[in-house]
């Protein structure tokens, strides 16, 4: 499951080293609309989940796993011959609509056998995996561009998910039974719809989820340019990004380990109230100003945090969300992951845009999302509130 998850942030973070010299060769009069790479993976990516849940809860999800994956590998090769940007983005589009496939069939499976904070432990595990990918991913990447060019990226998407796919094959059994399956109804899709929607637990948890992955989804899509353009650490940002990605692992663990103890509630708010501090001392460094070099370790710890509130929320949102929902797990994973990705994509792109040279705009903007996510997070209630 954690293989599968980090399909996600593997087509992601192993494209960011290569986003000046995309942005030079597909776009050389604003290379800064170079990370719409990234962006156009997670809109794709929002649009298949609604598809994969319902086809997960008809077909099973080893079979959607599968099928998600063609379209990845077919998204990859369109990326790899692409000679526009605006091909590009067609065929980053279709990578994440394959990759939603085993990002919803892979949280239906764990919900099929795990509920409550018990799930939120197994996902602390997974999202640890999915941590680590963003420390490898664009060493991995770079080593890549100096042997072969930038292309040669899309080819290790491939490898990648065809070794996953084989792995799941030999390993990983059916979690939901053919007396289970559900038939691809209209009406009851719709229906399941409406129940997610109108549940205020999951409403909430989908919510402030949007928000929380837009705060990622800022920090991802920007964070070469700001080390490159704005700080001069462009040569060496591999190696930051891996630092930060291993470090903000750790979050899961603690996740892990104490989501028993204190709730998930607890935490999630807990993560969201640091990040607004941290978001309002990126902010002040940046308005006062500071020197750059007293300037750069502010954004490295607000980059980290952005990477460590993720570890600590997003496993224990998808519980909360989902643990209403057991009767309709596939539909329901559809929507919470579609709506909230591309809710988040929909926020974090204008925002990418925005970049003037400075964090500002990001720091102000993953500010005001942390403070509307701690607000929600104290109306979620689980179903044992009394």
């Amino acid at each position: 499951m954690a293989m599968l998850a980090a399909t996600v942030a593997f087509s992601i973070d192993a494209m960011l080293p290569a986003l000046p010299q995309i942005g030079a060769e597909l776009t050389p009069g604003d290379v800064n609309r170079a990370q719409l790479i990234v962006t156009s993976f997670v809109l794709g990516m929002g649009i298949g989940t609604f598809f994969s849940g319902p086809l997960s809860d008809r077909f099973g999800r080893k079979p959607v796993v599968m099928g998600g994956a063609l379209l990845y590998v077919a998204g990859a090769l369109g990326a790899y011959i692409s000679d526009t940007l605006y091909w590009m983005l067609a065929a980053r589009v279709l990578q994440g609509l394959g990759a939603s496939g085993p990002r919803v069939a892979s949280l239906a499976m764990i919900r099929d056998l795990y509920s409550g904070p018990r799930m939120a432990q197994i996902l602390s595990f997974v999202l640890m995996v999915f941590s680590l990918v963003p420390a490898l991913a664009p060493l991995m990447a770079v080593g890549l561009i100096s042997v072969a060019g930038w292309r040669s990226i899309f080819l290790a998407f491939i490898a990648f998910s065809a070794i996953t796919l084989i792995w799941l094959g030999l390993r990983q059994p059916e979690t939901l039974a053919t007396e289970k399956r559900a038939s691809l109804n209209l009406e009851r899709i719709w229906h399941a719809t409406l129940e997610v929607l109108r549940h205020p637990t999951t409403r909430l948890s989908i919510c402030v989820q949007t928000l929380g992955f837009a705060m990622l989804f800022i920090a991802i899509s920007t964070t070469q340019p700001v080390f490159d353009l704005t700080y001069g650490w462009g040569h060496s940002f591999h190696f930051w990004f891996g630092g930060i990605a291993v470090v903000a692992a750790s979050s899961s663990i603690i996740n892990a380990r104490f989501v028993m103890r204190y709730g998930m509630r607890a935490i999630i708010k807990t993560a969201f109230t640091i990040q607004i501090g941290l978001s309002l001392t990126m902010a002040l460094a940046v308005v006062l100003p500071l020197p750059l070099q007293w300037e750069f370790p502010i954004y490295v710890l607000w980059t980290l945090g952005l990477f460590y509130q993720a570890g600590l929320t997003i496993g224990n949102l998808n519980a909360l969300a989902l643990e209403p929902m057991g009767h309709i797990a596939g539909v329901a994973a559809s929507v919470v992951s579609a709506i909230s990705t591309i809710g988040a994509a929909v926020i974090a792109a204008p925002i990418g845009l925005m970049f003037n040279g400075t964090p500002l705009p990001m720091a102000v903007a993953s500010m005001i999302c942390a403070a509307f996510g701690a607000y929600l997070t104290n109306k979620i209630r689980r179903p044992t509130d009394t």
